[in-house]
């Protein structure tokens, strides 16, 4: 049933990923009566010709912030998915006006002056990895696993074959850019955190979330039992947490 109030969704694909991963999520709330964006960040995509060494964090956080001025939005609900817990916290560091809530899905969180590094330091071991080729500035994506873990968490051979076609490397820069989050204002934006359990990849750590917010209130985390991609394995249930707390 639509909702009677209409909100505007910003959907933030993570590393390696694009837009299109969103678009079972991005189906669910349009029918409930929402707008919904799910652009894809520069490299990725119909931005893939973009991809290069200067490819960073700062470069994703301008596409979102772009994208958000350019179309006039408002009270937008932003979601940010693994490596784009990054890119959503900067861009609410930059436009927090615009932004009426931040929902990270299996999300990095970090502080002022952190980058992806800092955050999750198993990212550490894929800068390494691509130090040593031809093309040092270039990760790719994560190899696929035995199940349950498969590739990002999905394993129906269906979606792994759709998954493949949006998948493509990702700038070390990306990775290695630290996150300005030193605007009062954003620290006040209500925060949602979903957090994907029971299959986690040996080696996989989650920073716990702070029982409290930045604003003080108490920290709103729900618990999806899937792999890391849940938009793709399990979409309504993500679109039902989404729209608890719009």
């Amino acid at each position: 049933m639509p909702s009677r109030t209409q909100h505007t969704y910003v959907l933030v694909h993570g590393a390696w990923h694009d837009g299109r991963v969103w678009s079972r999520v991005a189906a669910l709330l349009t029918a409930a009566g929402h707008r919904v964006l799910a652009p894809s960040l520069s490299g990725h995509g119909d931005k893939a010709h973009l991809l290069g060494p200067r490819i960073g964090l700062t470069t994703h956080i301008d596409d979102v912030v772009d994208l958000v001025l350019d179309q006039d939005l408002d009270d937008v609900v932003l979601v940010g998915h693994s490596y784009a817990g990054m890119v959503v916290s900067g861009v609410a560091n930059r436009i927090p006006k615009r932004v009426a809530r931040l929902v990270y899905v299996d999300a990095m969180v970090p502080v002022h002056g952190e980058s992806a590094v800092d955050v999750m330091p198993l990212t550490r071991a894929l800068i390494d990895g691509a130090a040593a080729t031809a093309e040092p500035w270039r990760i790719p994506p994560l190899p696929e696993l035995p199940a349950p873990y498969g590739l990002f968490g999905v394993t129906d051979p269906d979606d792994v074959a759709w998954l493949r076609t949006m998948l493509t490397d990702e700038s070390v820069l990306c990775f290695q850019q630290p996150v300005e989050l030193d605007d009062p204002a954003q620290a006040l934006i209500p925060r949602t955190h979903v957090l994907c359990v029971g299959d986690e990849p040996p080696g996989v750590t989650r920073r716990p979330v702070p029982p409290t917010q930045p604003n003080g209130e108490p920290s709103r985390v729900h618990e999806l039992r899937s792999g890391h991609d849940c938009m793709i394995t399990h979409p309504g249930e993500l679109a039902d947490l989404l729209l608890l707390h719009p």
